[in-house]
């Protein structure tokens, strides 16, 4: 039982770390720099412990870069407040992010460039069969030292880790929790401590300071994934030119969500820029 549990504790933590460092926080919003060759090991990083749901830096970013610009707005790709419930939320996601990905669909010009790009290995992740060749390994574990059946029900989401952490996000980080900031969406804090998304879940803190490396706010919140990228920073692999602070003045004991989510355009400069 104890190998099955930490197998999975691993993988999750692997692929969720990541997704906020590389995809998000680097890809998305450059909010470190790092050398061509330390970005080739991160994005192969990023392919290995994703597996088999390895997610496309470049749709990744745009996609993302989209939910900053129109949250919780009927333009926003993965809105809670705008879809029919969770399912249609992830279906919504699902199919722009593969337009956007592949190159269906055109977005906005302010939209593209600065994320890391890596043609070859990107062919081999989305190749079907190399998904299934993934999700083969994340079963031997299961044969091998699993005590119950029940155990195998852990296996989807290895197979689907990555759009698992960003459907956990998208949806409780925009319906349940507490606000420290006023925004012009509907996002919340989920946890004080973000141990499940590794600071993810900060989405109000987030979305009011788009480029603070930190998502954490207050003394008591923490964010696991920023003291990592410290670490990171520490021993030279990457590069913290200049860190975005929150302005804690502003914020509040408890703020309500706002009645109406407006477009939020303005916030995107930051995210485009190279």
């Amino acid at each position: 039982m104890y190998v099955i549990l930490t197998f999975f504790v691993l993988h999750w933590s692997l692929s969720v770390f990541m997704q906020t460092f590389f995809l998000h926080r680097y890809g998305a919003h450059r909010m470190v720099t790092m050398s061509p060759r330390a970005e080739k090991v991160f994005h192969l990083l990023t392919f290995l412990f994703q597996g088999s749901s390895y997610l496309n830096p470049r749709g990744y970013a745009i996609l993302h870069r989209e939910h900053h610009a129109f949250s919780d707005t009927e333009k926003d790709p993965h809105s809670p407040h705008t879809s029919k419930g969770f399912f249609d939320m992830n279906w919504r996601t699902a199919t722009r992010y593969a337009g956007l990905w592949s190159g269906r669909i055109q977005p906005e010009s302010r939209f593209l460039g600065g994320y890391p790009t890596w043609p070859a290995l990107e062919r081999v992740g989305d190749k079907w069969f190399v998904r299934v060749g993934f999700g083969a390994l994340y079963t031997i574990p299961y044969f091998l030292f699993a005590p119950h059946w029940a155990f195998f029900l852990l296996l989807p989401a290895h197979f689907f880790m990555g759009p698992l952490h960003g459907a956990i996000v998208n949806w409780c980080g925009h319906k349940y929790g507490y606000r420290n900031f006023n925004s012009d969406d509907k996002s919340m804090n989920t946890l004080p401590f973000d141990f499940v998304t590794f600071g993810e879940l900060f989405q109000n803190n987030h979305h009011r300071f788009g480029q603070s490396l930190n998502f954490a706010a207050r003394k008591w919140e923490i964010d696991p994934a920023y003291w990592l990228i410290r670490a990171l920073a520490a021993f030279g692999w990457i590069q913290i030119v200049k860190e975005q602070k929150m302005r804690l003045d502003e914020i509040e004991a408890v703020v309500a969500p706002s009645a109406g989510a407006t477009d939020a355009l303005a916030r995107t400069d930051a995210l485009t820029a190279p």
